[in-house]
């Protein structure tokens, strides 16, 4: 039996915030110097940030993250350039530090070569999509996109997205941001409008065209030019803002608090060396013989119902 597929759900195992009421202080104590602290810790450390693309072969996943942090940390291949079709999916990596204003990022990108290539999935996610994200979602943060975007109306792309959006419902993925993570009424305002946008709609650029007497960057094409930060011609703002100006930090908790040590629990009950006890997970391998496959969640369920009853809109 697959160990993922048994693992806690994302969800289950953040700290919740605490609820200790403050206490009154009779003069300064200089807490508020911690904040300074960490400020000129995290200048001298710097941040670390892992990122991986995956994707069909030919979609701009290298553009995409040449646009996202405007440096060249992935090399592209150049047009017209026929590639070998890989025969194993071998993971790529490459690390960069990034500077800026005297921050320092330590980016780590992995690339997903031959992920896909001989499938088509024009109109919805293959199985080859759902199972990996199924796996996948309960390992890492998933945001999906919508790549070359400007290849589809806006009708179109719409309709793409709510396709999307309902399979992901129908085979209970949970991409980020998560409901179960939203701390207070000002998160689940904001993320509940990232969630409504998901999967993002981009296009990737990396060079610069002149507009109106301004340099924007974006992609010339022979009916005008695709301006990649402008929002009515695609999405892509809203995905370097999630990505980096307002949730990069939750990612990185996200991923250290709750994706890992998941992952720790899986590891610990498969060497059993983990205690049983009221959290204890069974991950073992079953024994050979007859079983019977455990039926979806009631969650799961509804969601398949519901998709049934709504399949004549898709």
């Amino acid at each position: 039996m697959d160990p993922l597929r048994q693992s806690p759900s994302p969800c289950s195992s953040r700290p919740s915030s605490p609820k200790t009421p403050p206490c009154e202080m009779l003069g300064y104590v200089g807490i508020e110097a911690v904040l300074d602290q960490l400020k000129i810790k995290a200048m001298k450390m710097g941040f670390e940030f892992n990122i991986m693309v995956v994707g069909q072969s030919g979609l701009g996943k290298s553009t995409m993250l040449n646009t996202l942090f405007k440096s060249k940390v992935w090399k592209c291949t150049l047009p017209g350039l026929a590639m070998p079709t890989p025969q194993t999916l071998q993971l790529k990596s490459v690390t960069h530090v990034i500077e800026e204003k005297g921050v320092k990022l330590k980016l780590t990108v992995t690339d997903t070569p031959g992920f896909g290539d001989q499938i088509n999935n024009d109109k919805c996610l293959r199985p080859l999509d759902i199972e990996f994200l199924q796996r996948l979602c309960r390992t890492v943060n998933v945001v999906p996109v919508i790549a070359r975007a400007d290849s589809l109306t806006l009708e179109e792309r719409e309709a793409f997205r709510r396709r999307i959006q309902h399979n992901l419902r129908t085979h209970c993925i949970e991409v980020y941001p998560q409901k179960c993570f939203d701390e207070d009424i000002n998160d689940r305002i904001l993320n509940s409008k990232i969630r409504d946008r998901i999967p993002f709609a981009v296009v990737g650029a990396d060079r610069q065209h002149l507009v109106n007497g301004r340099c924007v960057l974006g992609r010339k094409t022979k009916w005008g030019i695709i301006e990649v930060e402008n929002m009515e011609h695609c999405e892509f703002p809203l995905l370097r803002d999630l990505l980096i100006r307002s949730h990069l930090q939750d990612l990185k908790d996200i991923t250290h608090n709750v994706h890992y040590e998941n992952y720790r629990v899986c590891r610990l009950n498969e060497s059993h060396v983990l205690p049983h006890g009221p959290c204890w997970v069974n991950l073992a391998p079953t024994p050979p013989g007859p079983s019977v496959a455990p039926g979806p969640s009631k969650a799961c369920r509804q969601a398949r119902e519901d998709s049934d009853d709504n399949e004549d809109d898709y």
